[in-house]
């Protein structure tokens, strides 16, 4: 009797799997102790502060899921993906990464430092809390296998709760968020009644996508997960299906508002009656995202379920790379008035490549939205948002030019619109050193968000950048005189940001670490002033107190030594980098080393060669790094600056990635840390594309390790990172900085690793998969590992494990323990 097709085929690949090498048929692999336990080490638990600043949550989140988590099925449905099994969303919302479980919540008093745990449900895949806006309470979801719950919880004793008989609907966030007097939360849910998921609509014809006129361009990033057949666009309504309704936080009684509909975002006015609602509306794109489908903007009232409409927006899968739609976009709410409607609208298309004297327009709309709104400013740049006191009519007003990469900050009055705007700041993006900080906000009582103040003055965060590394401030900035005062500024031996401010001015709290201590936070009290404070320097003494003890959870790996390196490449540009090594080191021995780095585009030289960062953050150690506890030093965050114009900045791109690599290498050899002939490189994502170039440009590397890169950007035709030209307007650029094109320069072994499930349309795993043929058609030495399930970021516990099982066996066999007669040049090769 012969056998069935699939008998025949399963024992076919059976006897063929016999012939496999033992090490190819295994399934995942781990790492040696002590890399492995160290992977294993719980995260330090995060602080969450209420907005009174009298509690916290201290919240413990996992290091990493288990594959079975990150395998959990899922459909593809414009720019998400959805679990069907419990309507959740699979990915986080980056789309990069999986949807992370938190482990445990444990409440402390601010004051007294009374700790109360908080007993979260058996088997929990609980959320970030999300506080109430008086503190009395916080909610959470928490995803079941059947459905995603809210839960609240009460801040004195940490006693939570389900709210019972309600299903959320995560799908496109917004799912969960508290009205304006903290008793009460509007939230998504899943319509009742729902019924099953549609099956069957798929007719088994073509795939067809069209373009009849005008121009199709648009960012290939905008390609996530796109519907593909009338059967995706009836699962996309499905599950994103969504019906508003109020709880009663006491209670837990649900109260519907409003239609159901597939409602995208969702926000509520400070006034806590008026609920800004965005519905999703046929035809859908197949093209892009579900960011850019048409939609209907509109206003419900929570009380009356109401709604009035604010305007149509069509389908904008046409908006040029880089560029906006055309047409209202981005709505807020004013933070300082009880229900009043901001957006912008271009007025160059949309098209950053446009000349215009103003590129955007800023419109307002008072409830009851009857007439027509006012136009209330114009910004030279993009309009990027506004920042409101608690009280008055002058937002802060920031705007964002791309073409220079440059901010500018401005005070306009909006009862009178014809004043002049007053420039507060002006600075590039890129600025380090004289950065003026980002402005200190608070909530309020109705759960508004505006800048913080007292009386006069207003205080901002910045970095703080020397050229040692990032030493955090707190300013004091006064509105009517635009004076500055320094209040605190992190020491040179600790890194140290300041939080939040608490009323009075008086006092405030930060977070404080060190290579050797966990991140805590502090209360400190300001003092007196300080005579003749050194220019930079807090102006004021103040005193510190502990208030959380979070303790290191991983102290075997403080052996590692860490210092800050600076050097210049050949053209005179200034670069750093962090040089760890590992435990045990003995000053003088040359050990080998390992190269991290991604490169960064600047506008201007002076700002490439700023310090960022700081070498005195307390260390987790994680993918590369932990090759550290191997034996390896690590050169890490190597500064590589890719500066120009940012139009063209990419045509000189692998000349200059060649002379960053050059510097790095030759200053970590002059040290006597790293030995010159045992030194690999690595990289993620558009640091995997500078790791395949670098070993087919250059002879500086033993081996390389390119993790999740794109390595064709023609394959990506409409941009790529900092590049806006398309490949039509500049294929030489395309070419050139494509490795794939170059892959028979590549003679050091190279490792490539790719989540086969990557979302990110820029490196699709395709790009791994052809790269290792060509480097394999070639007769160059490389191996592809595929993640099963893993998005951009690799996620799971086993995946993490192997990712750094392979790179410590890659670079063991082809760096540390490589023959001499592997050795590579000292310098790079000759510009091809």
């Amino acid at each position: 009797m012969s056998l069935a097709p699939d008998r025949r085929r399963a024992l076919l690949f059976v006897g063929l799997l016999s012939l496999l090498p033992a090490a190819l048929q295994a399934g995942y692999n781990q790492p040696p102790e002590p890399l492995l336990g160290v992977m294993h080490a719980p995260l330090p638990a995060i602080p969450m502060l209420d907005p009174t600043r009298q509690r916290m949550l201290l919240v413990e989140q996992s290091q990493y899921p288990s594959i079975e988590r990150v395998a959990e099925p899922y459909v593809k449905l414009a720019g998400l993906r959805i679990e069907p099994r419990n309507h959740s969303r699979h990915d986080a919302s980056s789309g990069y990464g999986i949807r992370a479980c938190l482990k445990s919540f444990t409440l402390e008093d601010v004051a007294s430092h009374r700790l109360t745990p908080v007993m979260l449900p058996a088997d929990a895949c609980p959320s970030a809390p999300l506080w109430s806006p008086d503190g009395r309470r916080f909610a959470f979801t928490n995803t079941t296998d059947e459905r995603t719950e809210l839960w609240l919880g009460d801040a004195l004793t940490g006693a939570v709760r389900r709210v019972e008989g309600i299903a959320l609907n995560p799908m496109m966030g917004d799912s969960v968020q508290w009205l304006h007097d903290s008793d009460s939360l509007v939230v998504k849910l899943v319509p009742a009644n729902l019924g099953p998921a549609p099956k069957g609509l798929a007719t088994g014809g073509p795939e067809i996508k069209e373009s009849i006129q005008g121009k199709g361009e648009s960012s290939s990033y905008e390609a996530r997960d796109t519907l593909a057949s009338p059967e995706d666009e009836a699962l996309f309504d499905y599950y994103g299906a969504a019906q508003l309704a109020v709880v009663d936080a006491a209670s837990g009684q649900t109260r519907v508002i409003g239609k159901p509909g597939v409602i995208d975002g969702v926000a509520a006015a400070p006034d806590g009656e008026h609920v800004l609602v965005e519905t999703l509306k046929k035809p859908y794109s197949y093209v892009t995202t579900y960011e850019r489908f048409a939609r209907d903007v509109s206003v419900l009232d929570a009380r009356t379920g109401q709604s009035t409409p604010i305007t149509s927006l069509p389908v904008a899968d046409r908006v040029p790379v880089r560029g906006v739609p055309i047409g209202p976009r981005e709505f807020e709410w004013r933070a300082n008035a009880p229900a009043t409607l901001i957006w912008p609208e271009a007025l160059d298309q949309g098209d950053w490549k446009v000349n215009v004297p103003q590129r955007d327009k800023v419109m307002l709309w008072n409830a009851p939205f009857s007439g027509k709104p006012k136009e209330i400013a114009r910004t030279a740049q993009r309009f990027s948002g506004m920042r409101w006191l608690a009280e008055g009519d002058e937002p802060f007003v920031y705007e964002f030019d791309a073409n220079r990469q440059w901010i500018h900050v401005s005070r306009i009055d909006v009862a009178h619109p014809s004043k002049p705007a007053r420039t507060i700041w002006d600075y590039s993006s890129n600025e380090v050193y004289k950065h003026p900080g980002s402005l200190l906000t608070q909530t309020l009582p109705n759960g508004a968000t505006v800048v913080r103040q007292e009386g006069d003055s207003v205080y901002l965060v910045g970095p703080g950048g020397t050229p040692k590394g990032d030493r955090p401030f707190l300013d004091r900035y006064s509105l009517g005189s635009g004076r500055t005062e320094r209040l605190f500024r992190s020491s040179a031996d600790s890194y140290e940001r300041p939080l939040a401010v608490l009323t009075g001015g008086e006092r405030f709290i930060t977070v404080h670490q060190s290579p050797v201590e966990p991140p805590n936070l502090f209360l400190y009290t300001l003092g007196q002033p300080v005579d003749g404070a050194p220019a930079g320097e807090a102006a004021f003494a103040s005193s510190a107190a502990p208030i959380t003890n979070i303790p290191d959870p991983t102290p075997q790996v403080r052996g590692i030594g860490k210092r800050l390196v600076t050097y210049k490449r050949t053209d005179g540009v200034e670069l750093s980098f962090t040089l760890y090594t590992p435990p045990g080191y003995k000053e003088g021995t040359r050990v080998p080393a390992i190269l991290y780095a991604y490169p960064q585009d600047f506008a201007d030289p002076s700002q490439a060669g700023q310090i960022s960062g700081s070498q005195q953050k307390f260390d987790v150690l994680r993918s590369y790094r932990l090759l550290l506890l191997a034996g390896y030093a690590i050169i890490d965050n190597a500064s590589f600056p890719i500066v120009g114009d940012p139009r063209t900045a990419y045509d000189t791109y692998t000349d200059q990635l060649v002379m960053d690599a050059q510097a790095a290498v030759d200053k970590a050899v002059e040290l006597g840390v790293v030995d010159r002939d045992r030194i690999g490189v690595t990289g993620h994502s558009h640091g995997a594309l500078m790791t395949a170039n670098l070993l087919a440009h250059t002879n500086l590397f033993r081996a390389g390790v390119a993790t999740s890169g794109a390595y064709n950007k023609t394959l990506t035709p409409f941009g790529f990172q900092n590049e806006r030209r398309s490949l039509w307007q500049a294929p030489t650029v395309y070419a050139q900085v494509s490795t794939f094109f170059h892959a028979d320069q590549i003679k050091a072994p190279l490792l490539i690793m790719h989540g086969m499930d990557d979302a990110n349309p820029g490196t699709e795993p395709i790009q791994s998969q052809k790269l290792f043929q060509a480097i394999r058609g070639l007769g160059g030495v490389t191996r592809l590992v595929m993640l099963p399930h893993e998005p951009h970021w690799y996620t799971a516990m086993e995946s993490n494990e192997q990712e750094v099982y392979e790179m410590l066996t890659w670079f063991d066999r082809y760096v540390k323990n490589a023959p001499e007669q592997a050795k590579p040049a000292k310098s790079a090769k000759a510009a091809p």
